[in-house]
Parts: structure tokens; sequence; C-alpha cells
């Protein structure tokens, strides 16, 4: 009788726990590709350090966005410099930007629409990480609930609102983001609060199946160097919370073995796959 009533309790539990595995979802699978969305020549990178650590050197920055699939849904993370920039000549002005390809023609080799992006996270308002951004103006405007309040203060060096106006003017959705955000809400893809470099800039963590964790900077760094160099723009808006939020993202990187993407640095390019395959 004893041996019986084991039986049927085994049996039971076996069966929730068939229950249960079955009933648990199933996290999405996660690709994220980097986009070429220009470059920057520094004649005069001084700017990078308030405390002179680029006084007199030149430097040439890389200007990345990225698209993250996450299962059938698309978030583009930042949208790079202006298609006004395509061709644009490297001349003698002390920053010179310039753009090879625009974000539509990247995306249509790998059979995606601008208007196939559900979400367009902005990691600040500088011109370039939001100049094309009107491109996409289907989606879903996520960007630091002060960067926005600061757009709709005045001017602000760097930032032009006419490039956010389907959202700014046009009526679009907007999401504004105060502290993180778990934006699928399974830990994959996580914006972070990093202030300094602007009020309200954002860093975005992804967690990918098989190439592990990666963060991308944002403007928190503009280069690699600037991590053991503690260097603080000068443009920057916040000196502390710019030191605080470099401590952040490096601490992050270590506790949860991410590798960090600075998105201006060319040298961190070869950190992912090579478009138009898909870091996985």
């Amino acid at each position: 009788m004893r041996f019986t009533v084991w039986r049927h309790a085994l049996a039971s539990f076996s069966l929730l726990l068939s229950a249960n595995v079955h009933a648990a979802p199933v996290t999405p699978e996660v690709e994220l590709w980097r986009l070429d969305c220009g470059e920057i020549q520094m004649k005069d990178a001084s700017p990078l350090s308030d405390t002179g650590s680029y006084a007199g050197k030149s430097r040439r920055l890389s200007n990345g966005c990225y698209l993250i699939r996450h299962g059938k849904e698309l978030l583009l993370w930042d949208s790079g410099l202006p298609a006004t920039l395509r061709g644009a000549p490297i001349d003698a002005k002390p920053i010179s930007p310039t753009l090879a390809v625009d974000l539509p023609t990247q995306l249509a080799r790998i059979g995606i629409r601008p208007d196939d992006i559900g979400r367009l996270a902005i990691s600040h308002y500088h011109f370039d990480h939001v100049g094309q951004a009107a491109t996409f103006a289907k989606a879903t405007l996520l960007i630091g609930a002060k960067d926005w309040a600061a757009l709709h203060s005045g001017t602000i060096p760097f930032a032009d609102p006419s490039l956010l106006a389907p959202w700014f003017t046009g009526g679009g959705k907007v999401d504004l983001i105060e502290g993180d955000r778990d934006v699928f809400g399974d830990g994959s893809v996580v914006i972070l609060a990093t202030p300094g470099h602007t009020p309200g800039e954002s860093s975005l963590l992804v967690r990918l199946p098989h190439t592990g964790a990666v963060i991308l900077t944002g403007d928190v760094v503009h280069l690699e160097a600037q991590w053991a160099l503690s260097a603080v723009p000068t443009w920057n808006t916040e000196r502390a919370d710019s030191l605080a939020s470099m401590n952040r993202l490096q601490n992050l990187s270590r506790n949860v073995g991410a590798t960090i993407i600075v998105q201006h640095d060319p040298a961190d390019i070869g950190k992912l796959a090579r478009f138009p395959k898909a870091s996985r």
C-alpha cells in the first residue's frame, strides 16, 4: 500500500515537472549586426579630454550603429550621421564627418526595410547618433527622458531637433527612458543609464547566445584609451557623472563577462562579425 502511494506521488510529480518544463517561456534568438554609420576625422582631438590628454593630436573616429533582432522584433541602436554627409570630403575643419553608405542601403542587403524596424533606441541626442532617425519614422523612439527634455529646452551644442522631427513635432510614438530598461523583458537587451556625456546618455547591454554579452558604449568614451586615462571630453555635460558611468561599464563588463564595444573606436569594429554577417 505504501509503495503504491509513493508510486502515484512520483508519477504526479513527474507530470507536474513535465508541464512546467513545457510551459516555461523560450527566450527568442538574438542577433546583432554592426552597421557603418560614418567616420569623423578630428584634426584637433583635444576636446576628447579636459585634462589635456589629446592636446596637439588628431584622431579618426568610426561611427557605428547596431541592429538587434530579438525573435521577430527589430531594434536599431543609434542612426548615425545624416545622409546629407554621404560622400562628404574630409577637409581641414577641426571636426570633419563623412558617410560612405546610408542605413537603408545596408539594411536592404539583409532583407530589411526601414518600416520593419519597430524600435529606434538612441544613446543620446548628438547629430552623429540621430542623423538618419527620420528614415525610421514608424518606429517607437526610445530616448533618455533627460535628453528629450534638454532638446525641448533650447539650443544645445551638436544637437539638431529637426533630425527627430517625426517624434519631435510629427506625433511619432516616444518612449522616454528613466534609469535602466529591459527592452524585451527577458534580460537579453538592456538599456543602461550612463549619464555624463549628455544628461540622458545610455549604453546597451546585449546578451548573445554564442558570442556572449556585449556592451555598446554610446559615447561614454570615444576611444579605448580613455578608460585608463579617465579622459572626460570637454563637451560632456557633467564630469562626475561621466566618470561614474565609465566606472559602471568597466565593472559591469568584468562582472558579467561582457565585451565592450566603443562605438567610435575603429579598433573595436573587429570585435563583432563583419557585415552582412551577424554576431550570434
